[in-house]
């Protein structure tokens, strides 16, 4: 990686958490990734598994690694994520995303595993300050889209902007026979927004009007993160490129997008890990 350069933005699909521990063409794909990216003096992420009613940013030195899941193997709960916080960012943060205001969160929060199970593969030693933006539940999807554009500023600072959640997120109608595929709904959701994202980032808003919406989306918690790097990439003026696509179990697209980065690789297709989960997916909070 190429130290202090101005920073692009991605947007990862992250699906089970298991990813972090596994192998296969997602993960392949998120080291490749994190090799095309320039060093970033610090990460910025939004993880779709930080949704609450508030605008809030982790402010700790030291972030927790927590493991905000239920019914998987043990190996998964002792993954640890040491990178470093960086406190000194969230008046960065704060400044850049007036008039909105942003809380500072100095120890209720952490790196989720919407955060650590991807950043163990795309920066693997945990040596890059890492900290959290909350997607606030209470809001439209414009002031997330809006919200996006104003942290784009940050690049010149060298943050990297990163967004972590799923196109298409429907655990209830996962289908554990199909580990690769998808439904028909859930592939004309994600074309529809790959095409949308890829040409006019800044009318992503508007995919919450598309007809299989609903499925694709039953909560926004996971599509939500996709708005920031759409904002990002309509205030920079350079579109989104679609750098990994596939999808899990029918109704989870794995689709990664970047702005102003270069082309990686192309992952080969293999068949998908098993879902190794006690509970049902609807009650495992993947």
């Amino acid at each position: 990686m190429k130290p202090d350069a101005r920073m692009p933005a991605v947007f990862l699909g992250h699906g089970s958490p298991m990813n972090a521990l596994e192998h296969n063409r997602h993960t392949a794909a998120w080291r490749a990734i994190g090799a095309a990216l320039p060093r970033p003096r610090a990460i910025l992420m939004v993880s779709a598994h930080w949704y609450i009613n508030a605008t809030a940013v982790t402010a700790m030195a030291r972030p927790r690694t927590i493991h905000d899941f239920y019914g998987f193997p043990k190996a998964l709960f002792e993954v640890q994520y040491p990178a470093p916080g960086l406190p000194d960012l969230v008046g960065e943060i704060a400044e850049a995303v007036r008039p909105d205001r942003v809380g500072a969160d100095h120890d209720s929060w952490g790196l989720d595993h919407g955060t650590w199970s991807v950043l163990v593969h795309a920066f693997p030693a945990a040596d890059i300050p890492v900290v959290q933006l909350s997607i606030n539940a209470a809001k439209p999807a414009e002031y997330h889209l809006a919200l996006g554009a104003r942290l784009a500023a940050l690049r010149e600072r060298g943050v990297l902007l990163m967004g972590s959640g799923n196109i298409v997120h429907n655990l209830r109608l996962m289908d554990w026979k199909q580990p690769d595929a998808a439904f028909d709904w859930a592939r004309a959701f994600n074309e529809d927004a790959v095409a949308l994202l890829t040409q006019r980032p800044g009318d992503a808003a508007v995919l919450q009007q598309h007809v299989d919406y609903l499925r694709a989306a039953p909560t926004p918690d996971h599509f939500l993160p996709m708005l920031y790097i759409a904002g990002f990439a309509a205030q920079t003026g350079s579109n989104p490129t679609v750098l990994a696509d596939g999808y899990a179990y029918g109704s989870l697209s794995m689709t990664c997008f970047g702005v102003d980065v270069a082309d990686i690789p192309a992952q080969e297709a293999s068949a998908g890990d098993p879902f190794d989960c006690a509970l049902p997916a609807d009650q495992s909070n993947i």
